[in-house]
């Protein structure tokens, strides 16, 4: 039996969005579901661009924003668990040395490793 409601009320249910494609999730305000900030940091003071790829954006490289003091930043809102990611420095694959762990993707190369907790 699904959730009855009253006649002239309506029923809203707040819901999580997946941080990758945009679609509804699981139970309303699950840690597998709620969302949480993760700054990104490159250190790459002489590249022309820097960019992020990883499972949570199917490995399309999002761009990082430059500082004047040599480093790259970004902030993405991802879901509860370990996602792989790696830097594009100048379209050059780079692991981040500040990462929490390191991995392997499908094609044996070593990724970088965060968890979202």
């Amino acid at each position: 039996m699904k959730d009855e409601v009253p006649a002239g009320k309506t029923s809203v249910r707040p819901q999580a969005v997946n941080a990758v494609d945009g679609k509804l999730q699981g139970e309303p305000f699950s840690a597998r579901t709620v969302l949480r900030p993760v700054n990104f940091y490159c250190r790459a003071p002489q590249a022309n661009s820097v960019q992020v790829a990883g499972d949570f954006n199917h490995w399309t490289p999002f761009p990082m924003q430059p500082h004047d003091d040599g480093w790259w930043f970004i902030q993405i809102m991802l879901p509860h668990g370990h996602h792989q990611y790696r830097f594009l420095v100048d379209d050059k694959p780079v692991l981040d040395p500040r990462a929490m762990g390191k991995g392997r993707n499908q094609f044996n190369e070593e990724i970088s490793v965060v968890a979202v907790g």
